[in-house]
């Protein structure tokens, strides 16, 4: 064999014709046995499995801001959302093909399968399955797609439109065809059992000192004998692609004589052989389905390249193949170091030794199993034992972070993009909010400009179904000027961002666009609200007062008091945000006002004759109401009066109906007495009533669930206010036997949601029975637990703990206030002059 300056072994790389390198998609040993074979052969063009609209694009495989992986993505010009990717790693045999060819100025084509026709074909499937449940996941075959149909289907082996064609990958089950996993098979003729272990222990532990061609002439026998018995593994669209991807052969070893070759599925080598005439490939290609496409180079991540995402050509370890690829020289040592590190960052105590001896056990199993080399079942056993004690929690971590990953890759600004995209490149640079594929928790400040900016950013995006950032519960502050929220980058981001690109070319545009057609086709008064409060949150001026003339009519035309009642409290809450956003959001509580007023008439109608269900239902928006119009306060002019004497004049209406279920009568009750609307002795006297004999035990035990149930609070009520828990105590001891079966449900749900401190003190005062609180003595004329004043010295020694609680240092008092008055008006602090 002469080296490669000499012509010897050129010769013999191409005696049979082209050069044919099959390979396993996303296989570090195909890739460094692809880099072998084109450094050994120095064809004059190398030829990809891949659609050939993306020929232009190659060149920027060799920018220095390209880091893989990344994905080509196709999608439809008049349907974004019909698209497909072809992912591709570093240790993907394609990449370093292509990388192969721009370092030794090699052309580099693509010979699949157009996209043009495969995004064609996956719209055809979706209108054939429409109405039909799905069999399988998006993308559960050779291709990922985000959306739309061109990710519904594909074969493995090679058999899909996407440069994923692995002869391991798992198919979707459609119709009778028998569907072949040709590594599978393979496995199993080799007395193997699992097929990773079987292609890490032929190829990934290869010796590296044989005949460079030797894999691919093996692979490719193995192939032809599968293709034989099998013929297509059910995958009859592999005949057309395989008949373009000759025609393209054809070509090319017209242009360039021999010296090509062609880095392709496996599965598609013994098909590239056969001998087809011209007429009869493109008998093939005649009349096939096309619609107009683009092309692009995306961002991907190693955990969209594992096979549990649903991706049917993708490999269990993305990160261990990456590690293999990129430290052939002592693995399993570089290996169980990483691990070590992770460990350590989780504070896990992890020593060198841990280290060492976890390489000797790795070792030490791949001998007892007879494999040539620890491969990643051995490491995980010896990570498990050594250094995760034998708990599978820790392992857990390692398989997540390590063997799967969080890569996200990187493309070049001047690869092709819609504007939108563009526009959002541009804000995430500014605002320096770089994506990331693992998650991340940001905390926002809406005070400072430049978290404010961010803030609105991501509710765009969400208004545009760009789900980058989801919202979460905050966690140093209740204020509206805090927002927390959990981003993460996902590859498919990029479809939704190139479908919301109809919209327009900036975000705001868009997302103002989008707004304006949403409202026209709402289908509920809720969801106009709720697309109202987005408006206010994204900061989207222009289309505003689209959403609210939309609003209005709807509000004038929907009698149900249950719609009005579920939009009220979007609104209110979209008030606040005139104080922390600077917004301008008078027409919005004129609108919350005349949606309020409506409430009022309606609600006692509504409320009267509910079965249980429906009843519970109405207690939540009983709920929904008083805090909305407690937030309203002075928001609404004065033409609409004093909307809270006229709410509590709504109660006191729902408190005294028999016709009204016990749940929202004994509700009404609770709320008009944390109102200070109702005296203690009245509301004990309405608890005797409802508590007497003469009412039917499951109406009684639905009013107490009302009045004390669930966390409002109620659980204290009964700690602090004796004679409303002796009044409870006596009912329940008077209820005849018959009858406790049927109200025990109702009070368990009522009780069971207290925290456990207070059910423990519940018991107590039960226990020693009534007047025997302990040091805690009624002062005053009120009720017992409750004093005519608050009790000033007591409530000084509580501040210094809730400011503790609230992290509020000396100087930032006056926020402190600020956030106590927002949790009063909200109801969070229900009942504190007691």
């Amino acid at each position: 064999m002469t080296g490669n300056d000499g012509t010897g072994s050129r010769a013999r790389a191409y005696d049979d014709g082209p050069l044919l390198l099959g390979v396993r998609h996303h296989g570090p040993g195909s890739a460094r046995a692809v880099r072998a074979a084109l450094d050994e052969a120095r064809p004059r063009v190398v030829l990809i499995e891949g659609p050939p609209e993306a020929d232009g694009l190659v060149p920027l495989a060799a920018e220095e801001d390209m880091r893989p992986p990344v994905a080509l993505l196709a999608h439809a010009v008049d349907e974004p959302g019909c698209s497909a990717f072809w992912p591709l790693a570093e240790f993907s045999p394609e990449w370093v093909a292509i990388r192969w060819a721009l370092e030794h100025g090699v052309p580099a084509r693509f010979i699949d399968l157009p996209a043009t026709h495969t995004l064609a074909w996956g719209k055809e499937e979706e209108k054939e399955k429409e109405g039909a449940a799905p069999t399988g996941p998006a993308g559960a075959g050779d291709m990922s797609s985000s959306s739309g149909p061109a990710g519904a289907s594909g074969p493995p082996g090679g058999a899909g439109p996407a440069l994923t064609s692995d002869p391991g990958a798992q198919p979707p089950e459609t119709g009778e065809a028998v569907r072949v996993d040709p590594l599978a098979a393979l496995a199993e003729a080799a007395g193997y059992d699992d097929p990773e272990r079987w292609w890490e222990d032929v190829v990934e532990h290869r010796a590296t000192d044989e005949h460079v061609f030797a894999p691919f002439l093996a692979l490719g026998e193995a192939m032809e004998a599968l293709r034989e018995t099998y013929g297509t593994g059910g995958h009859d669209r592999d005949l057309v692609r395989e008949a373009y991807m000759r025609l393209q052969v054809r070509s090319a070893r017209k242009e360039f004589g021999d010296e090509v070759a062609v880095v392709c599925g496996a599965w598609h080598v013994p098909a590239l052989r056969e001998r087809h005439t011209v007429a009869a490939d493109r008998a093939l290609l005649k009349g096939l389905p096309k619609v107009k496409a683009d092309m692009t180079w995306v961002p991907w991540t190693h955990r969209r390249l594992a096979r549990a995402s649903g991706y049917g050509a993708g490999i269990d370890s993305p990160g261990w193949y990456g590690h293999l690829f990129g430290v052939p020289d002592r693995p399993v040592e570089r290996w169980m170091t990483k691990v070590a590190g992770l460990l350590r960052q989780e504070d896990r105590i992890v020593s060198s030794a841990h280290v060492i001896e976890a390489v000797r056990l790795a070792e030490t199993l791949a001998a007892m199993r007879g494999r040539p080399l620890p491969g990643l079942t051995e490491t995980t056993d010896a990570v498990r034992a050594v250094m995760c004690e034998g708990s599978d929690v820790p392992l857990a971590l390692v398989h997540d972070r390590l063997v799967v990953g969080d890569v996200l890759g990187e493309v070049p600004a001047s690869a092709p993009a819609v504007p939108l995209q563009r526009d959002l490149a541009r804000l995430q640079r500014r605002l320096r909010l770089k994506p990331e594929a693992l998650e991340k928790e940001l905390e926002l400040d809406l005070r400072k400009e430049n978290d404010a900016e961010r803030s609105r950013l991501l509710h765009r995006l969400r208004l545009l179904g760009v789900a980058w950032g989801e919202s979460a519960v905050s966690r140093g502050s209740t204020g509206t000027f805090r927002e927390t929220w959990r981003l993460r980058w996902e590859p498919e981001l990029s479809v939704r961002v190139a479908e919301a690109g109809v919209w327009g070319t900036t975000v705001l545009s868009a997302a103002t666009a989008k707004a304006e057609a949403d409202a026209v086709a709402a289908q509920s008064l809720a969801d106009v609200t709720g697309l109202a409060e987005s408006c206010l949150l994204a900061e989207l001026p222009d289309a505003l007062p689209a959403v609210m003339r939309v609003l209005a009519d709807r509000a004038a035309l929907d009698a149900d008091v249950g719609h009005l009642a579920q939009a009220l409290p979007a609104l209110v809450r979209s008030l606040r945000y005139g104080d922390v956003r600077a917004t301008d959001t008078r027409a919005l509580a004129e609108v919350a006002a005349g949606l309020a007023e409506r409430v009022f008439v309606g609600l006692p109608p509504a409320c009267a004759a509910l079965d249980a269900d429906a009843a519970a239902e109405m207690r939540r928006q009983v709920d929904a109401v008083h805090g909305a119009v407690g937030l309203l306060g002075e928001a609404v002019s004065a033409a609409h009066g004093d909307l809270r004497a006229r709410w509590h004049s709504v109660l006191r209406v729902l408190s005294q109906r028999d016709t009204v279920p016990g749940v929202i009568r004994g509700r009404a009750v609770r709320l008009l007495l944390d109102d200070g609307e109702l005296a203690g002795d009245e509301t004990a006297r309405l608890m005797g009533l409802v508590l007497s004999p003469g009412t039917p035990p499951t109406d009684a035990a639905a009013w107490i669930e009302g009045f004390v149930g669930g966390g409002a609070g109620g659980g204290m009520l009964l700690v602090h206010d004796e004679r409303l828990l002796a009044l409870v105590d006596a009912w329940l001891t008077g209820v005849p036997g018959e009858a406790f079966t049927d109200v025990l449900p109702l009070l368990r749900r009522t009780f069971s949601a207290y925290e456990p401190g207070v059910r423990r003190t519940l018991g107590e005062l039960v226990r020693r029975g009534p007047g025997a609180r302990g040091s805690t003595t009624a002062t005053g004329s009120g009720a017992p637990g409750f004093a005519d004043e608050p009790d000033l010295e007591r409530a000084d020694a509580v501040l210094p703990v809730l400011r503790l609680l609230l992290g509020l240092d000396e100087d930032e008092g006056v926020e402190g206030i600020e956030e106590l008055k927002e949790m009063k008006d909200g109801g969070g602090l229900v009942g504190v002059g007691g």
